[in-house]
């Protein structure tokens, strides 16, 4: 089955979701982030007690960014990123701000491989990276639940092995 095209052209977004969880990775992977920008503040305000209207506005514009990338994108970013496996490709729609629709031919498919981060490990999900024969990079399934990357490396396995092209 193909991908159908939504009205003006584009391709219909693909069917699948990443897992729940990939909400919680998100936002503690940004949490993470923040921390040292925070803690740079929080040194800052310690060593110099001169400047506290400054450090109290640069410490609120710090807070608001970090709630807006712990609490906002990663709803956003679980709003965008879908994913779906066919006989003929693999299609991913990917981003938050910039958005990035990808078609991999089965055909391209080099290798697929697993990946699981720290974090990914703790909340029990797994991205699926499939090298193709492209320019453009491998194609990213990111967030799933392990059995599901499970499930899609084995689905991938079994198409493209029907499709014994040499991936070039």
């Amino acid at each position: 089955m193909s991908q159908p095209l939504a009205p003006g052209g584009l391709l219909a977004d693909p069917a699948r979701r990443p897992s729940p969880r990939a909400k919680l990775l998100w936002a503690l992977s940004a949490a993470l982030s923040w921390v040292v920008p925070i803690l740079g503040v929080g040194i800052w305000a310690l060593f110099d007690t001169h400047r506290r209207g400054l450090q109290g506005l640069v410490l609120g514009i710090v807070l608001l960014a970090a709630v807006f990338s712990i609490v906002v994108v990663p709803l956003w970013r679980y709003a965008v990123h879908r994913w779906e496996i066919t006989d003929e490709a693999v299609y991913t729609r990917t981003g938050w701000f910039t958005q990035e629709s990808r078609v991999a031919p089965i055909t391209r498919v080099q290798t697929v491989d697993t990946y699981r981060g720290p974090l990914e490990r703790v909340l029990g999900l797994a991205t699926v990276t499939v090298t193709t024969a492209s320019s453009a990079g491998a194609v990213h399934i990111s967030a799933l639940a392990l059995a599901d990357a499970r499930d899609t490396v084995a689905q991938l396995t079994a198409i493209a092995a029907r499709h014994r092209g040499d991936a070039t």
